[in-house]
Formats: C-alpha cells, structure tokens, sequence
C-alpha cells in the first residue's frame, strides 16, 4: 500500500471519525455545555435560507442549541463558477423545499456576527462552504446531510426528519446523460448507482466524461479535499460501497483511464470499464498511472491489455471530453457528476431520484 493510500485511510476512517465524536461529547459533558450546532450562513444564498428555516424546528425535535454565524460568500478557489452556482443553488434549493415540504419559518434563523471573523474560524475547522453545519468536530452540508446528523444523535432510520430522497422503483422508460469524472469521488458513488437504476427504470444512460478541475487549471483547497473524503466515506457507508483505500489517479492515471474509456463506451463496455477504474482508484489502492494497476482495472472489466494499450495511443479522447464539458457548462453546470434528462439537469451523486422523477415526467 502506498503512503497516500493508507493516508486516505486515516483520514476517512470510520473508527477515527467515532474516536472524535466521543473524545467532544466527553468534553461537552465535563464542562457541562449544550449540545450546540455552529451554523454557517450567507445572507441571501439559497441553501443558507433553506437551512435558516429549516433548523429551527429540527433543533427543538433534537433538543439542540443553534449559533448561527454569517460567512461571505466561498472564495473563487473553493466555488470557481460564483455566477453558476448562484443560479443553479436558486432552482434547486427550490426543488429541496418542495421535496421535503420546508415552508418559510414564522421565526428564520439569523446569522450574526463579522462575516471575515467567521470565515476564519469556518476555515479554522475545515470548511469553506455556506449553508454548512459543524458540530463536535464533524461537517453537514445543508438539508442534505442532516441525515447523517440525525443518525449521530441517535435517530431511527425510520424516524428521520430528513431521510434521503429515494428513486423511482420502477419502470420509466426514457434516457438520461450523466457527465463524471475520473478523479471525482462523488462521480464514483453515482457510478456504481446509476447504471442499476436506469435498467430498473428501463431508461437508457449516456456516459459523458469530463477531465477533473484540477487538470483544467481549477486549484482545489485542501480543506476542500479534506471534507469531500470524509463526506463520501459516510455516503459511501450509507449506501454499501467501498470507500478509502484511495490512490489518486490525477493526471497520467486520469488521462490513461479517459483513453480506455473513450474505446469503450461506444463498444458497450463503457460501465464497466468505468466501474473497475473507480473501485481501483477509490476502494483499492490501485495506481491507474502504473500499467500494473491499470491492467488489473482494464482485464476484470472484459478488456484485455492489448485493446487498452492500443487505446492509450489515441488522442481522440482530448477532443471529446472538452466536447462534454462545454455541453455541461451550457446546462449552466460545471460540476460533477451531472444530469441531464431533457431540458431538466441536476448536480450532485444525490439527485438520482430527481433523475427518476424527470424520467416519471417525461
């Protein structure tokens, strides 16, 4: 194992992560303090609203304190597309309230305090985000991860006041694009999810790869990093998929595995190629940059070495991921991974069930 996968370890790890909880909750009960949600919050910003009426009332069910801090908006770094994000946020934020039924609360909770004094301390603890919950050394983004709060403070999965949207069970019919990229493990947990999903909802799925934002000259933050591990370490736990041993491909690793993948999609072995590299990269340890691991990812998907070595020295794939991404980009996404279903489009590996409900629709 090398010694960015067992690092990777470390940091997603699940008994580290309950370490943590436990060492805060014995340092709450020694000096007798609530149990208090810091509650990061951008004056306007969709989310941030959403979460302001949102929490109060999930508070009292809990029996928990809020503090709620007003936060600038996220740096260029940590949101490289403010005027995307802020258009796209508007119209989803509004499918969440409709989804789970939140209506304006009579009492909103107000952020107060410096907005730069708060920022520091929002990336003291590791974030940079708006609309961000941090309590007793763990972060949750919006709505969308109060589930996994709900779960730490003792919650019955069939009691949650925000359980995860499920998909459709059935068939629908239809079709739908999803844009990923290699290097992205969000785009892994929807991998490994929505093959299946669309031959349950008998619906044809378009593969679109897209290359990472950091080899598009987009820097990410390490606080960045940081989070997304350990939020797709829950994700991943939630939904059964192997996540941590985890040995970045950027770079040649991406660029080899995009060659293999771009011969494969058209030959039906898209998925599965794709499916492979992920598990490699992102649950295994294996290094996509070295013909050993890459071998292993390619064989196990039905390819052999030959097909892929012929692949890797074709540069067709250049021009038609940059295809792909200017597609996405005129959805008014830049993200990954991405949906498309007609003239409807969603961001993020837990909009699966928007997915399913546009196919429904449609």
């Amino acid at each position: 194992m090398s010694a960015r996968a067992f690092a990777s370890q470390m940091i997603s790890s699940r008994r580290i992560r309950a370490a943590v909880r436990g060492w805060h909750a014995a340092r709450r009960a020694l000096t007798g303090q609530s149990r208090t949600l810091l509650v990061f919050l951008e004056q306007g910003e969709p989310y941030s609203e959403l979460l302001a009426d949102a929490l109060p009332a999930f508070a009292q069910h809990y029996g928990l304190e809020l503090k709620a801090l007003s936060v600038p908006a996220p740096e260029k770094s940590a949101a490289p597309e403010p005027d995307m994000l802020a258009a796209y946020s508007k119209r989803d934020a509004s499918g969440l309230r409709a989804a789970y039924g939140i209506a304006a609360a009579d009492v909103r909770l107000t952020p107060e305090g410096d907005p730069a004094a708060n920022a520091s301390l929002r990336r003291k603890l590791g974030h940079y985000g708006s609309g961000m919950i941090w309590f007793e050394g763990e972060w949750y983004w919006g709505i969308d991860r109060l589930h996994h709060l709900e779960r730490r403070l003792g919650a019955n999965e069939d009691a949650l006041l925000f359980p995860p949207r499920a998909e459709p069970t059935h068939a629908t019919g239809g079709s739908f694009d999803m844009y990923f990229s290699l290097r992205s493990p969000y785009s892994y947990l929807a991998m490994m999810r929505a093959p299946d999903l669309a031959r349950l909802w008998n619906a044809e799925i378009t593969l679109k790869p897209i290359l990472p934002m950091v080899m598009r000259s987009l820097p990410v933050p390490s606080e960045k990093r940081l989070y997304i591990v350990r939020d797709c370490k829950r994700e991943a736990e939630r939904l059964g998929i192997p996540f941590g041993k985890i040995e970045d491909p950027v770079g040649t690793g991406v660029e080899r595995g995009l060659a293999i993948l771009h011969r494969a999609i058209p030959e039906g072995k898209g998925v599965d190629f794709a499916q492979s590299f992920y598990r490699g990269v992102w649950a295994e340890g294996l290094n996509a940059a070295t013909d050993r691991g890459l071998r292993t990812m390619t064989e196990r998907a039905g390819l052999d070495w030959a097909y892929a070595q012929d692949a890797m020295a074709d540069d067709s794939w250049r021009d038609a991921v940059e295809k792909n991404r200017q597609e996405m980009f005129a959805l008014g996404l830049w993200g990954v991974p991405s949906f498309r279903v007609g003239e409807h489009s969603a961001f993020g590996q837990d909009r699966l069930w928007q997915v399913g409900r546009w196919l429904e629709e449609s």
